[in-house]
C-alpha cells in the first residue's frame, strides 16, 4: 500500500474545518492533522483570495512542506498571482471540492505539480505575461529573474567558453564577466558557476 500523504487542514472557521475533515477522514490515502505541520501538504480553506488568505498559505508554506492547495468559496482572478507567489500550487472553488477532486489534487501536490480550474490558468497566464511585459522586462530582467545578459553568460559557460573569451565576444571587461557570475550565484545561492549553469539548464533558460 502506498504511503498515506500527510495533509495539514487551516481553516478560519470550525465549519469549513469540520467540512473538509468530513470529506477527507475515510480516505486511505491522507492522513489529517489541524494547522500547519512540517512536512505536511497544506490544505486552506477560504472564503475568497484576500490578504487573511494570503497569509495563511504562507504560513502553511512555510511551516509545512511548501506545498498548498486552496479550496476557496470565490475565486477573483486578480488574486490568483499572489497566491502563487505565497505558496499555492493548487486550487479548487468549494463547489467542485468532492472527496476524489481533493486528493487527486493532494497527490498533484506531493508530486509537485499543479492543480488550476481550466478558465483560471489562462487568466493566471495572462498575469504572469503581464508581469513581465510591464515589471520584469523594463528592468531587463525575464520570468526567471535573470537578466537577459546573465544569461548569455551563463550560456558561453555552459558551452566551455573562458572568461576572457566571453569578455571578448560580449564586449565586456573581465571584471564584468565574473561579476556577472558571481552576482547570480550569490542571488540564487549557489555555490559556483556550475551550479549557476546548473540552474539555468534544468529552468529551460539555455
Amino acid at each position: 500500500m502506498n504511503e498515506r500523504i500527510t495533509v495539514a487542514v487551516t481553516a478560519f472557521d470550525p465549519i469549513s474545518q469540520a467540512g473538509i475533515a468530513s470529506q477527507l477522514r475515510h480516505r486511505h490515502e491522507v492522513s489529517l492533522v489541524d494547522g500547519p505541520t512540517p512536512g505536511a501538504i497544506g490544505l486552506v480553506v477560504v472564503d475568497r483570495l484576500d490578504e487573511q488568505a494570503t497569509q495563511a498559505i504562507r504560513a502553511a508554506a512555510r511551516q509545512g512542506s511548501g506545498r498548498v492547495v486552496v479550496v476557496a468559496a470565490h475565486v477573483d482572478s486578480g488574486d490568483l498571482l499572489s497566491a502563487v507567489e505565497a505558496g499555492c500550487c493548487g486550487l479548487l472553488r468549494r463547489v467542485d471540492a468532492t472527496p476524489d477532486r481533493l486528493v487527486t489534487a493532494v497527490r498533484a501536490a506531493t508530486a509537485g505539480d499543479g492543480t488550476l480550474p481550466p478558465d483560471l490558468l489562462g487568466k493566471l497566464l495572462e498575469q504572469v505575461g503581464r508581469l513581465q511585459r510591464e515589471a520584469l522586462a523594463p528592468r531587463g530582467l525575464t520570468a526567471s529573474g535573470l537578466s537577459r545578459r546573465e544569461i548569455s553568460v551563463l550560456k558561453m559557460v555552459a558551452e566551455g567558453e573562458a572568461t576572457c573569451e566571453i569578455a571578448k565576444q560580449l564586449s565586456y571587461s573581465e571584471r564584468t564577466v565574473k561579476n556577472i557570475l558571481r552576482d547570480v550565484t550569490t542571488r540564487l545561492q549557489l555555490r559556483n558557476r556550475t551550479q549557476a549553469v546548473a540552474y539555468a539548464v534544468r529552468e529551460g533558460l539555455i
